[in-house]
């Protein structure tokens, strides 16, 4: 069989697949029942909606045994790469994050109460706060960052180099809205 056969076998395959998977199966009952109504944008959001769960699920197993959960470990992973002194406003952390300042306070709270993290007063702005790693919280988030980046490859090895490139550029074109 040449190359290109083989190629659109494949592709041919991955599509029957896709078009079972579970959004596949609930898109053709949504087609069945409401024939009407485009839903073809479930077949993008309701796939990364079913991810989210999986990559979660995957994420905080490796993450438990560092004894972290992913809201924390994004805090002092986010405050390990910005660089030595480690320090960044909790305006800055929360433009890095996918958290409401609520929320972000609350766990700030628990960091600092942890030991993982402390809050001080901003030289440069009397009335605001800075939020700085400690060496303690260096030691548990530097081998968690390991962990937590080869389970997000084993995550997308399923994926080609050049299907992680692209299908990253989609994300990130759609994060633009």
């Amino acid at each position: 069989m040449r190359n290109g056969a083989l190629r659109q076998t494949k592709a041919e395959e991955a599509t029957v697949l896709v078009e079972r998977d579970r959004i596949g199966s609930g898109m053709q009952r949504w087609r069945r029942e409401f024939p009407d109504v485009d839903c073809s944008g479930k077949a993008v959001v309701g796939r990364l909606l079913h991810l989210h769960e999986i990559f979660m699920t995957a994420i905080n197993r490796t993450l438990a045994k560092h004894r972290l959960k992913y809201p924390a470990f994004a805090v002092l992973a986010t405050l390990r790469v910005e660089g030595a002194p480690y320090q960044m406003s909790p305006k800055q952390l929360l433009d890095s994050l996918i958290l409401t300042s609520g929320g972000l306070s609350n766990l700030l709270r628990k960091l600092e109460k942890a030991g993982y993290i402390r809050r001080m007063a901003d030289d440069m702005d009397g009335r605001g706060v800075i939020v700085e790693l400690t060496e303690q919280g260096r030691r548990l988030v530097e081998p968690a960052m390991r962990d937590h980046a080869e389970t997000e490859r084993r995550l997308v090895a399923t994926l080609s180099k050049e299907e992680q490139r692209v299908v990253a550029f989609a994300l990130g074109r759609m994060m633009l809205k």
